[in-house]
This record gives structure tokens, sequence and C-alpha cells, in this order.
């Protein structure tokens, strides 16, 4: 779909929410950034800002692949809310055991690791499924 078009037709809910999400992630990644040149603790508060930045772009890509995309790719867009909620989760414990009294609650910091990954695999298994769909459909 054509950007004009995108942009006449107006963003989807999930898609606005996922920008939201993803320029909350960018813009706490910087601060941490800012923070962890200060601070004595620089090691988890430099992790949690690189992976908030790095998610914050894929955050933003996907919404605009979904958006891009005819029909609503409710798999892109569960494993897109999953990533988002992986990465805050392991970066929100970080930045606490760096600048807090400790840890957000225990394991949260795997937890939101294990989930972060195991989002982009399903992205994977989501774009290999429309592989092998668009194949098929055009008869490859």
């Amino acid at each position: 779909m054509p950007l004009a078009k995108m942009m006449e037709n107006g963003l989807r809910r999930e898609h606005a929410l996922i920008l939201l999400i993803a320029a909350l992630q960018g813009a706490v990644g910087v601060t941490l950034a800012a923070v962890a040149a200060h601070a004595d603790a620089s090691a988890n508060l430099a992790t949690a800002s690189q992976f908030l930045m790095v998610h914050a772009c894929a955050g933003l890509a996907l919404a605009a692949l979904a958006a891009a995309l005819s029909t609503p790719p409710r798999g892109l867009i569960y494993a897109t809310f999953a990533l988002q909620a992986g990465v805050t989760l392991f970066s929100a414990d970080l930045a606490l055991r760096a600048l807090g009294p400790g840890k957000l609650f225990p394991y949260a910091a795997p937890i939101g690791g294990t989930t972060t990954i195991l989002s982009w695999v399903a992205l994977a298994v989501w774009a290999m499924i429309r592989l092998v769909k668009n194949d098929r459909d055009h008869g490859v």
C-alpha cells in the first residue's frame, strides 16, 4: 500500500499504540544512556539503554510494516507487543538494580529477556509463514 494511501486511511489503533510504546522506549533509552554516563552502576544502565533504543527502532519498523500490509497481521501485532513488553520488563529490572533499592520482582530480567527472545523467534516464524504462503499463492 502506498504511503499516501496509508496516511489517508490513518493508522489503526494497534499501530499507533506500538509507535507510542516505541517512542517512550526510545526516550527512556536515551535518558538511561545519559544517566549511565554519570552513574557508578553504568553497566546495567548501558545495557538497558541499548536494549530500549534498539527495540524502539524495531517497534517503529514493525508498526510501519503492519500498517503497510493490506490485511491486519494479528501474529505480527501480537509478537510486536510481546517484544515490547519483554524488553521493557528486562530493561526496567536492570535500571532498578542500578538506580533503585533492588530489582523489580524476582526473575523479572530473565522473564523479560526470555520473552524478548521468544518474540524474535515468533517474528521469524511469522515471516517464514508469510514467505511460504506468498510462494504458494504465486506458484513458486
